[in-house]
């Protein structure tokens, strides 16, 4: 990596900063715990162009770069990291998989709401029988006249409920496996498509995660993103820039977690004296930090080659696992600095934990980062 935090760069994160601080830290605790979305803070976000950063000014967006994106989601998700993916899934798989993918029309009519915050967007791709082996699309779209007629159900959407837009992956002829797979543009409201159930979930409670059922749902046929047969390809596209957010928001997490615990290191006294002073926290405080600097400069890295127009699917599997890894460890390391305190809802920390361990498993999970680095690796041509 090669560059340095540009002023855009440090003036983006300090703006998410000072957002999630004021805007998202009130109340961030109790709609934890009620699971109630923010909607509210959602729509400032958008008002303030963080709902679709990378989109184009001409589209609505904001038109900056992954880099300064990362950096914002890493903010906002060390406060309430609930907002965090929810930015993440509007901002790196809806928004952009219509800008990159889109028609001009479909852009019109849905990015620009999208990227202002005045809609916001899901991606529904997991089914009970396609969650890593994303290519076993049971959801089938018949073609009839100028319409698709979409059958099946999708589970873990995240904003599955809340979301105005959605990008369906579904088969549109079983025979080809992933070349049978196609994407298409639903509208909330679309007669036969309907909210199935609501999930009930560890950590990241006041963002949505649903079931959704497509029941004979029509679809338009300007409403298919690229050609008959692309979906899979678009899928595992998007999702490489999406394993970025997931990164930046595992980030979050863990700079909360190491936050928290120097506050309480210097706070809380032990055999006369801070806890800080003892070499076993100060040995903690030291690993968290460490790899939480590792994991951010993998984040920055992976979102720098993809503003560079270079691979980066590796990059961003090698930051997610290993964001999501340092989250995790972090937040159980917050706790253990906090003992009991660390294991009641008094303090932040517990939330943490539950927060992180998502971050392992959604958007590809740290068993599939694996294979996706080992293929890249394996695929590399080395001199004699």
């Amino acid at each position: 990596m090669t560059f340095a935090l540009s002023e855009t760069h440090r003036m983006v994160r300090q703006a998410a900063r000072e957002f999630a601080e004021e805007q998202l830290a009130p109340g961030a605790v109790e709609r934890d715990e009620q699971a109630v979305f923010p909607y509210e803070q959602i729509k400032a976000l958008g008002g303030l162009g963080f709902m679709g950063m990378m989109v184009p000014e001409e589209w609505g967006g904001a038109g900056l770069d992954t880099v300064s994106y990362a950096l914002a989601v890493e903010e906002i998700s060390r406060v309430d990291a609930s907002a965090g993916v929810i930015m993440s899934v509007n901002n790196s798989l809806v928004c952009f998989g219509i800008n990159t993918y889109g028609t001009a029309d479909q852009k019109e009519r849905y990015l620009r709401d999208l990227a202002t915050g005045r809609k916001l967007g899901a991606f529904a791709l997991s089914e009970p029988e396609a969650g890593s082996d994303a290519s076993n699309q049971r959801t089938a779209a018949a073609a009839a006249g100028g319409e698709y007629v979409l059958n099946g159900v999708k589970n873990w959407i995240t904003n599955g409920s809340t979301a105005d837009i959605v990008l369906v992956m579904a088969a549109t002829d079983r025979t080809r496996g992933p070349k049978g797979i196609s994407t298409f543009i639903v509208e909330k409201g679309t007669p036969g498509f309907s909210v199935a159930r609501k999930e009930k979930k560890l950590g990241i409670r006041s963002s949505d995660t649903v079931s959704l059922s497509f029941q004979d749902c029509r679809v338009p046929l300007a409403n298919r993103i690229g050609a008959e047969g692309e979906g899979f390809r678009f899928a595992m596209s998007t999702l490489e820039g999406g394993r970025v957010g997931i990164a930046a928001q595992a980030l979050g997490i863990a700079q909360a977690s190491l936050d928290a615990s120097l506050r309480y290191a210097r706070e809380r006294k032990a055999f006369g004296k801070p806890i800080a002073e003892l070499q076993a926290i100060q040995f903690k405080l030291a690993d968290m930090a460490t790899t939480i600097e590792a994991a951010r400069m993998l984040t920055l890295q992976a979102a720098w080659l993809k503003d560079q127009g270079r691979s980066f699917g590796q990059a961003a599997s090698m930051a997610k696992l290993y964001a999501s890894k340092t989250a995790v460890q972090a937040a159980l390391d917050a706790i253990q600095i906090h003992g009991g305190y660390g294991y009641v809802q008094e303090y932040l920390v517990e939330r943490y934990l539950r927060d992180a361990k998502i971050t392992e498993i959604y958007e590809g999970t740290s068993e599939i980062q694996r294979v996706v680095i080992a293929r890249s690796l394996l695929k590399e041509e080395h001199p004699d």
